[in-house]
């Protein structure tokens, strides 16, 4: 991203326990311009109603169009998040969703909403992520009617997996940005 004011307000939606030091999120907040990041109360033992309340804030308190870059459970928070609110979102790259029949503290997740997205969206998903098969990330992509970009041994996409800057994850969200310049006008 260039150091001009952007068209648009990148939100970072972190997932369960949060994102921490050396994360792609933690790294993009601190350095895309005017990007916000989500703050949820409890990262341990997520509550769906407290989480999509709290990111629907943060999307209503947006002074330009938003895009989200959501990773894991954030992804399923996006999905949860009542129409209003879908609304005034213009773009969303969605990282690695979680699948919270699978984890105890992510079942208030469940189940997951399969309605069509109503801004273009990618779903980004490896073929080897030990929280969400594969297979079920592009069924949420077929769903959310996102684009879906499938990763060869990424893991979870986090720092874990060796993801930290993630240029290629950048580049897909730049790649909303066009829209996004038409939105804004």
């Amino acid at each position: 991203m260039s150091d001009a004011t952007p068209a648009f307000t990148p939100v970072i939606v972190p997932g369960w326990r949060n994102s921490g030091p050396g994360h792609w999120q933690t790294l993009w907040a601190e350095s895309l311009p005017g990007a916000i990041r989500v703050e949820q109360a409890d990262w341990d033992w997520p509550k769906r109603e407290a989480w999509v309340a709290r990111l629907g804030e943060v999307v209503r308190a947006a002074t330009k169009p938003v895009v989200l870059a959501a990773h894991s459970l954030g992804c399923i928070a996006v999905a949860h998040l009542p129409r209003d609110v879908l609304a005034e979102v213009a773009g969303a790259l969605l990282v690695a969703p979680a699948d919270p029949e699978r984890r105890g503290p992510l079942a208030d997740f469940s189940p997951v909403p399969h309605g069509r997205l109503p801004f273009h969206s990618i779903v980004v998903a490896s073929d080897n992520d030990p929280y969400c098969p594969v297979r079920l990330a592009g069924a949420y992509a077929r769903g959310w009617g996102s684009d879906f970009v499938r990763v060869p041994g990424a893991g979870h996409i986090n720092v874990a997996s060796g993801h930290g800057h993630w240029p290629l994850g950048l580049a897909l969200l730049q790649s909303l940005a066009p829209a996004l310049e038409t939105a804004a006008d």
